[in-house]
């Protein structure tokens, strides 16, 4: 069984990076009436909801991933004249987000700006988060938000250069920065983390609670890479840090970004020699237990545990490992 359908690892849309830095085709997509324009805030956009509401928990969606690539929930855009005319103080004033061209040529911008507020949204419709959302988006719709939020975080939090501190400027493309006082050109970061499955001989999984987490909720361990780490590295050390358990066999299986705020998540399985014992650290989990998959299945069924939600790369791994899709 493969990862399948990662949901944040979707789109349709050509990113046509040639367009980036070609003001005169940005003009005039932007005068275009056909061009559709996503306004996003922390990490959230409205969002029209097909079929009747969703089921939210813990800021989750628990309605499953969407499977045909039309998805139950779809983005809600504005042409350009209605996109927000002064950018909130937190983003650069005018700043547009070049997020690609459709096969019919309609094209996509991203923009920061103001969304309703909560119960003042039109019928039929929510602002919604990308981590509550982003399964039930079809794939279009899917790789647009996952770029906008993933832009749009990068550029209300790098605002000034690195190297001076002068304000400064967004390329036309919304892809990169410049400083005026010195000339550089600041791009988006992205932070690689890795998110591992540990087996054990007896082909049990290894799942895990963080401190942070609601109560009841495991998951598979994951880290951010150190600098001058490889991914390989970054699992072995990281899962020894966490619980103890010394690994091999590091195998990659896939990636998803996670713009939450600017990562990309590495997906591995490792697998634990026999012998160990789990000692967790305390700073960051509460406990780490072994599972086989009947028990694994008898918690989630009695709703004594939860695991990562259909949005995330975590709740595909635990998947493959189960070999077939889990009971939300």
């Amino acid at each position: 069984m493969t990862l399948g359908r990662l949901a944040l690892s979707r789109g349709t849309v050509d990113r046509v990076t040639e367009r980036r830095t070609d003001k005169a085709w940005l003009d005039a997509a932007w005068a275009d009436p056909r061009t559709r324009v996503l306004v996003v805030n922390d990490g959230r956009a409205l969002i029209r909801l097909r079929g009747g509401d969703i089921l939210l928990r813990d800021g989750w969606s628990t309605g499953g991933q969407a499977r045909d690539g039309q998805g139950s929930a779809e983005l809600v855009f504005r042409s350009p004249v209605e996109a927000p005319a002064d950018a909130p103080p937190e983003a650069p004033e005018g700043a547009r987000y070049l997020l690609g061209q459709d096969a019919d040529g309609t094209v996509y911008f991203g923009m920061h700006g103001e969304l309703p507020a909560r119960g003042a949204e039109p019928a039929g419709t929510k602002v919604l988060s990308l981590r509550a959302v982003g399964a039930l988006l079809g794939d279009r719709d899917a790789g647009l938000m996952t770029h906008a939020v993933a832009l749009d975080n990068w550029h209300t939090t790098h605002t000034h250069c690195p190297r001076c501190g002068t304000a400064t400027v967004v390329e036309p493309g919304g892809h990169s920065t410049r400083c005026p006082a010195d000339g550089t050109e600041h791009f988006p970061r992205t932070d690689p983390a890795v998110i591992m499955l540990v087996t054990d001989p007896d082909d049990r999984c290894l799942l895990a609670r963080n401190a942070a987490w609601p109560e009841r909720r495991f998951s598979i361990l994951a880290g951010f890479v150190d600098p001058g780490e490889s991914a390989e590295q970054a699992v072995a050390r990281e899962v020894h840090e966490e619980t103890a358990i010394k690994v091999e066999n590091v195998t990659y299986l896939g990636s998803q970004p996670w713009p939450m705020p600017r990562s990309l998540m590495l997906g591995f399985r490792a697998d634990a020699p026999a012998g160990q014992q789990i000692r967790v650290d305390d700073n960051e989990l509460t406990e780490a237990i072994w599972f086989t998959r009947p028990e694994l299945l008898a918690s989630l069924e009695a709703d004594e545990m939860a695991i990562a939600p259909p949005v995330s790369i975590a709740r595909r791994i635990i998947e493959r490992w189960y070999g077939a899709e889990l009971p939300s």
